[in-house]
């Protein structure tokens, strides 16, 4: 702890009701769309107003010395976190995986906005006990949960870190090709891609993919291991199926591409923050040496 009062960091998403705004202009153009095929903008607004509301609570809980910001998730590849931050994300679950890739040890609060419309599984924190753990915290009296996060290196220099999971395949719904080196074994494969998973994200992607395959892999959200699941593989005189599971540990997993266009890689669903996965570039899935350090009730 130092003896300047620390900054508290807000980090929220758009609300629909600014997205539809931004996409359309105006309110009356936002409110002319939907209701021109028998939508309301009410709801929507609404959910809006909801949300500013619950901001509003969380930044007056913050005390009048400390310094305090809000950062958009646009933003967040632009904004510059100190270690001494403490990050407080409002929304839902998606917003902790969102930030979780731009910080390195400060302690993130996470506080459900909307408890009727989502789970909240990171958003351990009550709104109306935010004061006091923003104390807590602040004088190290609050424990945090240490989840493993995954990292991906590209044979470029260009790298990704992810708190939920990454995906390698193809921008499309074209078979990714690429060569899998898994336990000492190379197998050229054809599938719809794969993803490499945390503890975290195995309650996410990961347990749909899991459930539709059967494949059961266990991992503790503090677990240093990851874990990577085959979607879909295709059998040929040139493909192979043999490795469609596994977990990962110290030694990573290693992918080469085999696609001459729309190869990509992507952190926990935000595809538009990709890097190209063109053919012949190599990479490597590995646990990242970063851990998000999350409080909990």
């Amino acid at each position: 702890m130092t003896s300047l009062p620390p900054r508290v960091v807000f980090v929220v998403r758009e609300t629909d009701f600014e997205l539809l705004v931004a996409r359309h202009a105006t309110r009356e153009q936002s409110r002319f769309f939907l209701e021109s095929r028998g939508q309301n903008l009410a709801m929507v607004e609404a959910m809006h107003e909801q949300f500013l509301g619950v901001l509003r609570a969380a930044r007056s809980q913050v005390p009048e010395d400390w310094r305090q910001t809000v950062v958009r998730r646009s933003a967040l590849d632009r904004f510059l976190f100190a270690h001494d931050d403490i990050v407080v994300a409002i929304g839902q679950d998606g917003l902790v995986a969102n930030v979780a890739k731009y910080l390195d040890g400060q302690p993130v609060i996470g506080v459900n906005s909307a408890p009727d419309r989502f789970d909240g599984v990171l958003m351990h924190v009550r709104l109306d006990a935010l004061a006091s753990f923003l104390f807590r915290v602040w004088h190290g009296d609050c424990a945090a949960e240490l989840r493993t996060m995954a990292e991906v290196r590209l044979d470029s220099g260009q790298h990704l870190l992810a708190l939920n999971e990454i995906f390698v395949g193809h921008r499309s719904h074209q078979s990714a090709r690429y060569v899998i080196r898994a336990n000492g074994i190379d197998e050229n494969q054809s599938s719809s891609g794969l993803i490499v998973s945390t503890g975290t994200g195995a309650t996410g992607w990961a347990r749909s993919i899991s459930q539709a395959s059967g494949i059961k892999l266990r991992l503790a959200i503090d677990e240093a291991a990851l874990a990577f699941m085959v979607r879909e593989p295709f059998p040929s005189v040139s493909t192979g199926t043999s490795i469609r599971s596994g977990k990962i540990g110290s030694q990573g997993l290693s992918i080469t591409s085999r696609m001459n266009e729309g190869g990509i890689v992507f952190a926990d669903g935000i595809e538009q923050d990709f890097l190209a996965f063109d053919w012949g570039r190599e990479l490597t899935v590995l646990v990242s040496s970063r851990r998000l350090h999350l409080i909990r009730e």
